[in-house]
């Protein structure tokens, strides 16, 4: 016996007085309104009403019943409503990790103005490099950037992410712009250490050992490596989101003899089916935000 229809049809047939007519609102058979009346009774070894051949009464114990069944009844059907509005309207808090990078130089105002599309959205916004847990951190969305790998977890194309090699004006005018690989390993290479610059040229020249570049410096960050290059110590091999302001302010020089496994920012989430409303509009404003050519690349 499921305990919540058998408790429905029990109210029912107190407020109609009448099996048969309760039977008619639920849309079942007498049949199995009686079995249902009769299981509640028997498993909770209380008469509940009194059947007489004109009408049905509640017992004291089966109004008490009736009282208390009533209230259950009208919470589970608020949670039922409270979920379903999770789904369908845009609401609620948002848990959305992001590199730090960029999270910081491109997401404020998407965010401002996605809260200003959808006002009663609250959004927590978690910066970090590593890759966050988003089950075990409760976590909603997570934009990552890179390629696509075989995951658990399901994944949609926001943006391109453009990589290029680039320098100060003044470094290549005073070191000369390398035509290939070999040349270009032969500069100070910033390099980051989240990436083999390996995998990002391309053709790799097949004698040619990552060990081979020259670098004096290396980080985690890379904003900081864009500002060394500004400064002139050397090249990078960055993303165009980080180094759009500075070659379009003339600040570095981009080498467009080079070719660069391009990548992507992904949007990350749990589950494809029953998608709350909230992560779906989120992802889809994202997508339309950034489009296929992005803010960063109009230098």
């Amino acid at each position: 016996m499921d305990k919540i229809d058998a408790m429905r049809t029990f109210n029912a047939v107190v407020a109609e007085g009448s099996f048969v007519k309760a039977a008619q609102k639920l849309d079942i058979s007498p049949q199995l309104v009686s079995k249902y009346v009769a299981q509640l009774e028997a498993q909770l070894k209380t008469r509940l009403l009194n059947r007489t051949t004109r009408r049905v009464h509640p017992t004291e114990a089966g109004l008490s019943y009736y009282e208390r069944s009533c209230q259950v009844l009208h919470e589970i059907e608020d949670m039922e409503n409270a979920l379903s509005n999770l789904q369908t309207q845009v609401s609620g808090t948002l848990r959305v990790s992001a590199p730090m990078s960029f999270g910081i130089q491109h997401m404020a105002e998407p965010l401002n103005q996605f809260q200003q599309q959808y006002p009663d959205i609250q959004i927590e916004l978690m910066l970090t490099d590593r890759k966050v847990d988003l089950l075990e951190e409760g976590v909603d969305v997570a934009l990552r950037i890179g390629r696509l790998q075989d995951s658990t977890l399901v994944a949609k194309k926001i943006a391109p992410i453009r990589l290029v090699v680039c320098a100060a004006p003044h470094y290549f005018a005073e070191h000369g712009k390398p035509q290939n690989i070999n040349e270009l390993s032969q500069l100070n290479y910033l390099r980051f250490t989240y990436s083999d610059v390996k995998s990002l040229l391309t053709p790799w020249p097949e004698h040619l050992s990552t060990q081979d570049f020259v670098s004096d410096f290396s980080s985690n960050n890379g904003d900081v490596i864009v500002k060394c290059a500004i400064l002139g110590q050397g090249y990078a091999i960055q993303p165009t989101f980080l180094m759009g302001d500075a070659i379009k302010q003339g600040q570095l020089e981009v080498l467009d003899d080079f070719t660069i496994t391009p990548l992507g920012l992904y949007a990350l989430y749990n589950h494809r089916e029953y998608l709350a409303s909230k992560v779906r509009h989120f992802i889809d404003f994202l997508a339309q935000y950034f489009g296929h050519i992005p803010p960063w690349d109009s230098y």
